[in-house]
């Protein structure tokens, strides 16, 4: 993946600066909200001196003072203040949208007590790009650490600060976790201030990142920004499966994209009647089954005198009359005759294209004969296959290709596939009759036995 600077190879595909869809331009930056009055070049006397920086590819972001004399502007990099030293980020929102924006994070413009020291050089780019090299490396040690101290906790992330003077370490963990003698250790490992970050699973899935089972990259890693509680309510109220291996995304917990169609179902179930779980019958109940919302058809299982019978589908609009009877204490003898039936398609005769006849004098009209199916090849084909050749209209057998066949030369096709007649069923003489005492018994071939007296 790449954005519109990106070079293109020989076969037209973006060759991309391998950082997955997270180029250092930050045009393709994850979690990143588009500036569209940054690129109307509006100029603003009034402009909301507050933006939004961005750390780390969108994993962390911060807002910050912009001074005039920095001249920075959406899409820069920028060098900002921080508790310990300073840090390096990418300006992603500017002007009045950074003021709906903390609106919508519930941030008051008086906790902003960081400002924009400059646009970042050369040097501070170079210092960035050395600090991400070692975040990978610190990871697998601090894990190997936490593994030496028995600690039941799991270090998801580490972030360098753009001056390498501190790192974040992102962790998650069941319970509470006394890691002050882990604190220590990191310390003397990588000599840095080390700071610890508690986060839930589904911060871990956002921060790695991931493939789901749609085949698209992780919402929350991509856009999402705000995490809901996803219940199996929302499972329920869309006919789903409570299967937990298909329900349950990359951090062990249910989707969050349980809760993206549930406003829809929810509209549609305000139709369907409700306590409609049983309906009385006489000597016996009808039980719900099963709904399908989008149809408006609810599945009904019928028992009568302790014997279970068919599955029976009523429309949503029926089942809220017979509900209506039984508060009037009218109980239905057979459900089946207000069954669900699904219309059937008509076939609709076009009048433009039926020919009609008249009769004169009498002024009916004969409608066009239904037209017979032609017989199949096989039936068709049974006797031409065994006298050589399909009969013509005089009885004789037609040649292919139309030729004629020369006089005196070759027999045609047909003589020479004819076959020879079959001398089994050749009738024969009457047998001759076998008399008491007669010495010719014929035996079973035919022949007459004949004694031969001395």
């Amino acid at each position: 993946m790449g954005c519109s600077t990106c070079a293109v190879s020989a076969k037209g595909v973006p060759t991309g600066c391998g950082d997955k869809g997270h180029c250092s331009s930050g045009s393709c930056n994850k979690k990143n909200a588009f500036d569209w009055l940054a690129t109307l070049e509006i100029n603003d006397p009034l402009a909301y001196n507050v933006v939004e920086v961005s750390f780390k590819k969108g994993n962390r972001k911060g807002f910050y003072f912009n001074p005039k004399h920095s001249k920075a502007i959406t899409g820069d990099l920028v060098v900002v203040e921080s508790t310990s030293g300073y840090d390096v980020g990418r300006i992603g929102l500017s002007g009045d949208l950074v003021r709906l924006q903390m609106k919508k994070k519930k941030v008051d413009e008086e906790k902003v007590i960081h400002k924009v020291i400059r646009i970042a050089n050369y040097r501070d780019q170079e210092k960035l790009k050395e600090a991400r090299s070692l975040e990978k490396d610190a990871m697998i040690r601090a894990r190997a650490i936490t593994r030496t101290l028995d600690l039941e906790m799991k270090v998801g992330d580490v972030e360098y600060q753009g001056d390498k003077k501190k790192a974040t370490f992102y962790y998650t963990a069941n319970g509470r976790v006394d890691f002050r003698e882990l604190v220590r250790m990191y310390a003397k490992e990588f000599r840095v201030k080390i700071e610890m970050k508690q986060i839930g699973s589904r911060q871990e899935s956002s921060l790695i990142g991931g493939i789901g089972t749609c085949g698209r990259e992780l919402c929350c890693s991509t856009w999402k920004s705000t995490f809901e509680t996803v219940t199996t309510t929302a499972a329920r109220y869309q006919n789903l499966a409570i299967n937990q291996t298909k329900l349950t995304g990359q951090c062990g917990r249910l989707k969050c994209c349980l809760n993206y169609e549930l406003d829809t179902y929810m509209d549609a179930l305000g139709d369907f009647p409700k306590k409609a779980d049983t309906i009385k019958l006489e000597g016996g109940y009808a039980n719900l089954v099963k709904t399908d919302i989008f149809k408006g058809i609810m599945f009904y299982s019928v028992s009568k005198d302790n014997i279970r019978g068919p599955l029976v589908a009523l429309d949503k609009d029926k089942v809220k009359k017979l509900i209506e009877l039984n508060k009037q204490g009218v109980h239905i003898k057979d459900i089946t005759s207000v069954a669900y039936m699904p219309a059937k398609e008509k076939e609709e005769i076009n009048e433009d294209n039926i020919e009609l006849d008249f009769d004169d004098g009498t002024g009916e009209i004969e409608l066009p004969r239904q037209k017979r199916k032609p017989k199949s090849k096989k039936n068709r084909n049974r006797n031409q296959d065994r006298k050589g050749g399909p009969k013509n209209s005089k009885g004789g057998s037609s040649q292919k290709s139309g030729a004629k066949p020369e006089k005196g030369g070759a027999k045609s096709e047909g003589a020479k596939n004819k076959k020879r007649p079959n001398n089994r069923n050749k009738k024969r003489g009457p047998k001759k009759p076998f008399r008491k005492g007669d010495n010719n018994k014929p035996d079973n071939k035919g022949n007459n036995n004949t004694d031969n007296k001395a």
